[in-house]
C-alpha cells in the first residue's frame, strides 16, 4: 500500500483549478441512477472540487480526505450545504460504514491509491448495485499554449511521467472482479480563466511538484513566462474530463 501523500504544500491554490466538465458530471450521475437525497462517499475529496457539484445536485455527501489542510479548505467551500460531512481517511481505509452508499467517487484521487485495495474498499462501502466512479481533468495538450507548456515541463524535468492518471482505468477495474464492465465518459470544455490565477493554480500540481523537486519553482516560473507572453489578462484553456463508472458486481463483492 502506498504511503498517504501529504498535500499540505499544495492546498493553498488547489481550489483555483477549473471545475470538471459539467456534462460529464451529469452523465456520471445519470449512469449511476442516483437521485437527490441519495448518499454518496467522495474519497480523496481534497478541496471539494467534486464534492461541491455532487451537493449542488442534491446528494448527501460524506467527504473523505487525509490531508488536514485540504480538508479544511473543502469544509469552508462546502459550508453552505447542510448535507455534507468531512472525515479523515484514505481510499484504502476510508473509515466509513459498509453497504451504506449508492455511489463512491474518486475525483482526481484514484491514481493516488493502491487501486486494487481502493476498489476492494469501495465494494465494501457500496449498497448492492451501487456504483464506483473515478475521473480526472486533463489539459488538452493539442492546444498550442498547452503544447508549449508541455514541452517546457519535459525539458526541465526529463522523464516526467503522469503515472496512471492519464491511462485507461478499465483493466484495473475489470481485473478486480468486483465490478461490471466500466462505462467510459468524456467531455471537453474551454474555460476562460484569469491568467494570473491559472498560473497560481500550477503550484497545486502535486504530480509535477514531486517529480520536479527543487526545480519546481523554476518550472512554475517558466509556465508564467509563457502565459505572460500571450499578453492577455484572461486565457482560454481547454480541458477534457475523463471518467470511468462501474456497477458493483454482487457475486464478486461477496453479497
Amino acid at each position: 500500500m502506498p504511503p498517504v501523500f501529504d498535500y499540505s504544500a499544495y492546498s493553498a491554490t488547489y481550489q483555483e483549478r477549473p471545475e470538471y466538465v459539467p456534462s460529464v458530471i451529469r452523465s456520471m450521475l445519470r449512469t449511476a441512477g442516483v437521485r437527490p437525497g441519495d448518499l454518496v462517499c467522495d474519497i480523496g475529496a481534497g478541496s471539494g472540487h467534486l464534492t461541491e457539484p455532487l451537493l449542488e445536485y442534491g446528494l448527501r455527501v460524506e467527504a473523505v480526505e487525509p490531508t488536514a489542510a485540504m480538508r479544511a479548505t473543502g469544509e469552508r467551500r462546502t459550508a453552505r450545504f447542510g448535507e455534507v460531512t468531512w472525515h479523515n481517511g484514505t481510499g484504502e481505509t476510508s473509515g466509513r460504514p459498509s453497504g451504506h452508499y449508492r455511489l463512491v467517487t474518486f475525483g482526481s484521487s484514484f491514481d493516488r491509491t493502491d487501486r486494487p485495495a481502493a476498489l476492494k474498499e469501495t465494494a465494501r462501502l457500496l449498497e448492492p448495485d451501487g456504483f464506483f466512479a473515478c475521473l480526472w481533468n486533463h489539459r488538452d495538450l493539442e492546444d498550442p499554449l498547452q503544447a508549449r507548456i508541455e514541452r517546457l515541463i519535459h525539458e526541465r524535468v526529463p522523464g516526467y511521467d503522469y503515472g496512471t492518471r492519464r491511462t485507461d482505468q478499465c483493466p484495473v477495474i475489470e481485473e478486480s472482479g468486483l465490478f461490471e464492465s466500466p462505462v467510459q465518459l468524456s467531455g471537453r470544455k474551454v474555460f476562460r480563466l484569469r491568467a494570473d490565477a491559472w498560473c497560481d493554480a500550477w503550484a497545486s500540481h502535486a504530480t509535477l511538484g514531486e517529480q520536479a523537486g527543487q526545480k519546481f519553482d523554476e518550472v512554475l516560473d517558466g509556465i508564467k513566462e509563457l502565459v505572460r507572453g500571450a499578453g492577455e489578462e484572461y486565457i482560454d484553456v481547454p480541458y477534457v474530463t475523463r471518467a470511468w463508472i462501474a456497477r458493483a458486481n454482487r457475486e464478486g463483492a461477496g453479497w
